[in-house]
């Protein structure tokens, strides 16, 4: 190698050093690690200003594990601000709107273990329609409920024959 060839070598092996250098330092702002033992402003919540109701006796009695007062509650808000009842988001509570509905639905009763119920006779629906399938292991679900399935293109036809306003659908 000559004196030309060893000053290329050089100038070679400088530049990567610098270049290797400048790609293992500080990323700055693209660095989204948190470096710092502070807290995670993402998982800071902001609440509600407190008030003091005139009558104290008024307050809820404190449950553990239970809301809190001025604990925010971002879809309440959003049910609000898009003109909704955000009462109606609490569980068990039925608007005043739905209790007839409601009234007419339980006149029967309620079987409180409906869910549990209604899973033991699906199983034992796709049991019995996959019996005498050719592949055992694989899910059958949608051949078992084939006959139970709507066509929505039919039901669109059908509710647009008979003059209902629908939604614009995909074609078929």
């Amino acid at each position: 190698m000559g004196v030309l060839g060893m000053h290329k070598a050089v100038l070679l092996t400088v530049m990567a050093v610098a270049l290797s250098a400048c790609a293992g330092g500080d990323r700055g702002l693209r660095d989204l690690r948190s470096n710092g033992g502070g807290p995670d402003e993402f998982q800071v919540n902001p609440v509600n200003p407190l008030v003091i109701p005139e009558n104290l006796s008024a307050l809820p009695t404190p449950t553990p594990g239970g809301a809190n007062r001025v604990d925010p509650n971002p879809q309440a808000d959003a049910v609000a601000i898009l003109g909704g009842n955000p009462n109606a988001l609490i569980p068990n509570g039925i608007p005043a709107s739905d209790s007839a509905i409601v009234a007419a639905a339980r006149r029967n009763g309620v079987d409180p273990a409906i869910r549990q119920t209604l899973a033991a006779e699906d199983a034992a629906f796709r049991n019995r329609a996959s019996r005498f399938g050719f592949f055992r292991g694989r899910d059958r679900y949608f051949r078992a409920y084939s006959r139970q399935a709507l066509d929505a293109y039919a039901e669109l036809q059908r509710f647009r024959n008979a003059g209902v306003a629908t939604p614009s659908a995909p074609p078929q």
